[in-house]
């Protein structure tokens, strides 16, 4: 604790730190571009951007900025830029289809204003190499209907591309960057850069917001987690010092910038330690190895359903992946064969618990191949600056429940900087998580013994197909108000999937006299994410939906159905599939 009490807790010193100390040594390369930036250009473009946004555009500490991008050096300038003069930022999935994207900025509804950024209308690819079009300009626009509070658009393109009133990134760069020049002219320069300075010393790192990520909770639908800069940065410390990351490393990120692993673990933690990041747009398998080829990156940390991706390549053996000497996966565990595989991919391997309200990992596992076991059954160590205890349910008066003494089944519970701050504007919701003494609970059941955590189960029923968070009251939803003349009920499960690592699979009760074509719920739930599709559906007949005695969804029995249904699948090879 001593330790970290004694750094800066401000997202924005670490480049700041990298740029005075190695102001020539590379920080990113854009895979894609290849595009090289050193720290002193890392340095300069946040604080353009961040003078053209405060003095420019007027934003303020508090403030929200949304970005709707992949993972582009432009998409990191911004959210460091808005770091630096105390915006909020919240990345959302480029995924997401315009029905979910406006249902996350309603519940941002209360800030004072609102920046959302994006890109112009796309054609590219899905990470299976397949054309696809993402429309954004039709979500902004969609936004700027049904959201009339969000007043500021930027685009990245041309102004001439961009709807009325949004700002092409182009012309928002070149007026920051004629300011510059004329403040640099007039010996300004520097007042303003101090001006930036004080800005940033406004924020409370540990009070302030840095940071919102969308989580799915126990509602089944989107929450704003609000992190901090203290949170982000007591995460980075020990993340580093869990798995021995040092300044010379360089880390592959081609994760969703949306996701905590992006963010916190990934991008902030790389920057945290001085070393090089290696940026892709967005994951393909064929590219995220060939970026470790060509430029030896020496940490590879992904979900294990990209793994899975990349291993089932017919010429995945032809890539030289002997640089890596640390492989990390989360978000969802592996199997013994999984990690045997796993094991072959580098000299050292790495995983821990991980979540969004502690802004990345809290418990480190780190070993070599011989240590498999441990990986099996464990989780790893915390730190004691973020502790693990394990309890009873918190009390009805909001206080934490006892400690459950070592070795015995509970809830883990986790306190210290790296707790979130709550959900934004709902402090009903916050305080079921967190209690009044700033003990969080994860949701997560397990227990703690010589070992290190163990995890035994999730008393929140969240599915995690490819490492992402989906309640199944979202889909099933979505699917009951898609059919709601031919469906009586719909039940949405989890089973396990070679590929995603669980896959989602529908159960539709048609309505008696009523049929559904599983065809065509797979296709109108292509309104959905594509993380959020069943990739299976089974129709039911009249009063077959197995349920309990309170007339709820028997979730276990349906889970056995599943299972068997899975295993007639997996004998024709159509559930194991990555498409």
């Amino acid at each position: 604790m001593e330790e970290f009490n004694q750094m800066s807790h401000y997202l924005v010193d670490r480049i700041s730190y990298w740029a005075k100390e190695c102001p020539d040594d590379i920080a990113m390369i854009d895979a894609d571009e290849g595009q090289y930036i050193t720290w002193k250009q890392f340095e300069n473009a946040i604080n353009l951007r961040a003078l053209e946004l405060m003095t420019g555009m007027g934003f303020q500490k508090g403030d929200i900025m949304i970005t709707m991008l992949p993972l582009l050096p432009e998409h990191i300038y911004m959210e460091y830029a808005a770091f630096k003069i105390g915006m909020i930022v919240c990345p959302l999935d480029v995924r997401l289809k315009s029905r979910e994207v406006v249902g996350c900025v309603k519940l941002l509804h209360k800030a004072r204003r609102i920046l959302y950024l994006a890109p112009d209308d796309t054609d590219s690819e899905d990470k299976y190499g397949r054309a696809k079009f993402y429309a954004f300009k039709q979500i902004a626009d969609d936004v700027r209907d049904v959201c009339p509070y969000v007043r500021d658009f930027i685009q990245l393109g041309p102004e001439e591309d961009a709807a009325k009133g949004t700002i092409g990134i182009l012309n928002f760069l070149k007026r920051a960057r004629r300011k510059w020049l004329e403040y640099k002219a007039i010996g300004m320069l520097e007042q303003k850069l101090v001006m930036l300075e004080q800005r940033k010393q406004s924020v409370v790192p540990d009070k302030d917001g840095a940071m919102i990520i969308f989580t799915t909770g126990s509602t089944g639908f989107p929450k704003p987690a609000v992190l901090s800069n203290a949170g982000l940065i007591c995460q980075n410390m020990c993340m580093i010092k869990g798995f021995g990351i040092r300044k010379t490393d360089r880390l592959l990120l081609n994760l969703p910038m949306s996701h905590v692993a992006a963010q916190g673990v990934g991008l902030m933690s790389v920057i945290f330690a001085g070393g090089l990041l290696v940026l892709l747009h967005g994951f393909r398998a064929d590219k995220s190895l060939q970026a470790i080829q060509d430029y030896k990156t020496t940490i590879f940390g992904q979900i294990p359903a990209l793994f899975a991706m990349e291993w089932s390549l017919p010429n995945f053996k032809d890539y030289d992946l002997s640089s890596v000497r640390m492989a990390l996966y989360g978000a969802q565990g592996m199997t013994r064969n999984q990690l045997e595989k796993f094991s072959e991919l580098a000299p050292l391997m790495a995983t821990g618990l991980g979540m969004t309200e502690m802004c990345g990992f809290v418990s480190y596992q780190l070993g070599d191949r011989m240590a498999i076991d441990d990986f099996v059954s464990g989780l790893g160590h915390d730190f004691p600056v973020t502790p693990v205890s394990v309890r009873e349910p918190m009390n009805p008066d909001g206080t934490a429940g006892k400690e459950i003494p070592q070795g015995q089944t509970g809830e883990i519970c986790y306190t210290g900087p790296q707790v979130f701050l709550g959900y934004y504007d709902n402090e009903e919701v916050t305080r079921k998580t967190i209690s009044k003494e700033g003990i969080l609970y994860t949701g997560d059941m397990g227990f703690v013994d010589e070992a290190g955590l163990h995890l035994a189960g999730r008393r929140k029923f969240i599915l995690k197909p490819k490492g992402y968070q989906v309640y199944p009251a979202e889909v099933e939803n979505y699917i009951a108000e898609k059919f709601k003349d031919r469906a009586e009920i719909v039940g949405v499960i989890g089973l396990p999937h070679e590929i995603f690592s669980e896959g989602i699979m529908a159960f539709i009760e048609r309505k008696p006299g009523k049929t559904i074509d599983p065809v065509e719920v797979i296709e109108a739930c292509k309104d959905l994410a594509a993380y959020k599709r069943p990739s299976h559906v089974v129709i039911m007949d009249p009063e077959q939906m197995p349920l309990n005695r309170t007339e709820k969804t028997d979730y276990m029995v349906l889970k056995k159905i599943g299972e068997k249904e899975v295993a007639q699948l997996r004998a024709k090879g159509k559930w194991d599939a990555a498409k």
